[in-house]
């Protein structure tokens, strides 16, 4: 079932009416029997060194992803593929299609990838399970429609032609930061690191051939060599100033194919040495390269064209880092994109805490120490943009130096202000450096990005390697709200002129019907909850007419059964903002937004607040049944497994306070 029609606004989710008083008021015994199953739990789950790590799970496009790998470098491990197309099996839609995630509709490319991996795998084209996914795959246009990775993935085993694939000439490493147009500096970290290795891979067009029985002619609606490879010029959702940079770039891109296939490109060796020498310095640190899967995977690749061999110590780490992504359930296995313990263990902190957790309880003193040590103190890739600023941020992963983050940094400091009997001098100097990291990396709009400062040329969204939309790292309303928070935290006020930039953007940027996008988090109730907290530390009176309005949003928006819920779907189309089957989460998302506006009672808190204690399970966790987190809007999607456990309690501890 597509889920245009699981989500409609009549079907299951009507929405409560904001006047409703009919509610009952949660007794305190359970709310306090709530809380202290809650807090068990989660303190269960924290590893002996004293961090957490939850599983992240994405789509079967990076399982799909590391079965064809395993292929392409002659590493196949039976077992563990056995078990992979175990997985793979059970996320087929009744339709015969792969989703970007839970209760959505097939999409082209992650379908395309898990029949070929099934395929390398020794599936047969007659099982029942490849002739439903090869009718969904013609019936959505197949591998001319599919997206960008797709069409390289099926290039390197020659089952689309590299001419078919945007050119990207490796000469682009030699562009200078100032270069108006392109350079590397001015995509995101995530964007940057991927396509350094790519790069190498688009230069040298290699082409693993495979065995005739192992085609894809299959997948192809009309024969291949009679089908169109050229790009779509009509962006999406259609603006003009779209049009014209789509048609622009594309234009360039022909051009880019004829200088590629007749210059003699002197500059070429040059270029390759540069993408070998940034590969290398970026490989030497533990973590693999940007921390993300696709990055190692492309690096593995990179390298052995570069004439590494497969024992080189750079080639094999970033195949251990990949078989550590592995998430092993009963018989079958998957992969995650990377791993999340900073992010956790600094929100797992302060749920405990904000649940009244003893402040100096050993275990959040263990937790604080361990995020201490993972403080990045060496400069990375973010001080092209800001040379001046001293290092000081925390990373998503367990290591990834190059490429701290403003979203953990704040959330760690945040953590580190709450922890008491810590060594007062080292916590001192770790939130310093953190805060000034911190304010170095504000953008120009007032507003924070994750990864970089100002990186926000957004009409490289339109060059035909960027039809994911996601090149850029520019301000996002979800991060600004959070770099609020972390200000109120440490005792700042609004007439701090950071606060004041950046309340700025936050007004700007907010719906005309209340809400903020969520950036990272699915999607508007995520990216309100964000805001209105920051708003709330910064000291921001609630009574403003636009804080009002978030409020009435969010109220508007709860679910019948009390919860909160939005579909990853509302990323596509707005209709479907604060639109879902209510999740855990997404339910203490919410609450948190209206205790931070000052609703701590009434109706929907009550309401709210009730789901939660309804739905918890006897062991004291929550589950999320669906997607809520987000790697690129409307391409990727996440789903943290931690994120049922600590806001949930969070939620509940902060409505304690306000009551008990």
């Amino acid at each position: 079932m597509g889920v245009a029609s699981r989500y409609r606004r009549e079907d299951p989710f009507e929405k409560f009416p904001s006047s409703c008083q009919h509610v009952t008021i949660p007794p305190v015994r359970d709310l306090q029997d709530a809380i202290a199953r809650a807090q068990a739990y989660l303190l269960g789950q924290q590893a002996p060194d004293g961090h957490w790590v939850g599983q992240l799970e994405a789509n079967t496009t990076i399982t799909s992803e590391y079965l064809l790998l395993c292929h392409l470098i002659d590493r196949v491990n039976r077992e563990r593929e056995t078990r992979a197309v175990r997985y793979l099996r059970r996320q087929q839609l009744p339709d015969g299609g792969f989703s970007l995630f839970e209760a959505g509709p097939a999409n082209l490319s992650a379908t395309i990838k898990a029949y070929f991996a099934l395929k390398m795998a020794g599936i047969g084209v007659d099982d029942p399970a490849m002739v439903a996914a090869r009718e969904r795959i013609r019936e959505m246009g197949g591998p001319a429609k599919a997206d960008v990775f797709t069409k390289i993935q099926l290039a390197l085993f020659g089952e689309f032609d590299w001419n078919g694939v945007p050119t990207m000439p490796v000469e682009i490493m030699l562009l200078p930061r100032p270069f108006f147009l392109f350079n590397i500096y001015e995509i995101s970290y995530w964007s940057r690191t991927v396509l350094v290795p790519l790069l190498v891979l688009m230069d040298r067009k290699p082409v693993k051939w495979l065995p005739p029985p192992l085609s894809l002619d299959e997948l192809w609606p009309e024969p291949r060599e009679e089908t169109s490879l050229r790009f779509p010029r009509v962006p999406e959702p259609f603006t003009w100033r779209g049009l014209f940079w789509k048609s622009f770039f594309i234009a360039v891109d022909d051009g880019l194919k004829i200088w590629e296939r007749f210059s003699p490109r002197p500059l070429r060796k040059r270029a390759i040495e540069a993408a070998r020498v940034f590969l290398e310095e970026r490989l030497a640190v533990p973590g693999g390269l940007g921390g993300i899967y696709p990055a190692m995977a492309n690096s593995i690749l990179a390298l052995r064209l570069l004439g590494y061999p497969d024992d080189h110590p750079l080639v094999m780490g970033q195949l251990k880092e990949i078989e550590a992504l592995a998430a092993e359930d009963g018989d079958s296995i998957h992969y995650q994109p990377c791993p999340s313990p900073v992010w956790d263990t600094a929100l797992a902190v302060n749920a405990l805490i904000e649940s009244d957790l003893r402040k100096d309880h050993p275990v959040l003193r263990r937790a604080a120490e361990w995020m201490i040590e993972c403080q990045v103190l060496v400069p990375g890739d973010w001080q092209v943009k800001r040379p001046h600023v001293q290092p000081g941020g925390w990373a998503f992963q367990y290591r990834n130096d190059f490429y701290p983050d403003l979203d953990d940094t704040a959330m760690v400091m945040m953590a580190l202000e709450k922890v008491h009997g810590l060594d007062a001098d080292a916590t001192r100097a770790a939130k310093e450096r953190g805060l000034g990291w911190f304010l170095g990396m504000q953008n120009g709009d007032g507003g924070w990005a994750s990864f970089d400062a100002d990186n926000n040329r957004l009409y490289l969204n339109h060059i035909p390697f960027a039809d994911h939309g996601a090149l850029l790292d520019p301000s996002t309303e979800d991060l600004t709200g959070r770099g609020l928070e972390l200000l109120g935290t440490l005792g700042y006020r609004k007439d701090f002129e950071p606060a004041q930039r950046a309340i700025d953007f936050i007004r700007h940027a907010q719906r005309h019907d209340g809400p903020w996008y969520g950036r990272w988090g699915v999607n508007y109730i995520y990216g309100t909850w964000s805001v209105l907290r920051g708003l709330a530390a910064i000291g921001e009176d609630p009574r403003h007419e636009y804080v009002q309005r978030a409020v009435r949003w969010l109220e508007r928006h709860q679910n019948k059964d009390g919860g909160w819920g939005e579909t990853c779907e509302s990323y596509d189309d707005y209709e479907f903002a604060g639109v879902g089957e209510s999740l855990p989460s997404q339910t203490a998302w919410a609450l948190l937004g209206l205790f931070a506006a000052g609703r701590t009672g009434g109706p929907a808190v009550e309401r709210g607040v009730n789901y939660l204690l309804r739905t918890q399970g006897t062991d004291g966790s929550w589950k999320d049944a669906f997607w809520n987190g987000t790697g690129f809007p409307r391409v990727f999607y996440l789903k943290y497994h931690l994120y049922a456990q600590y806001f949930p309690l969070w939620a509940l501890g902060i409505y304690r306070r306000a009551h008990v």
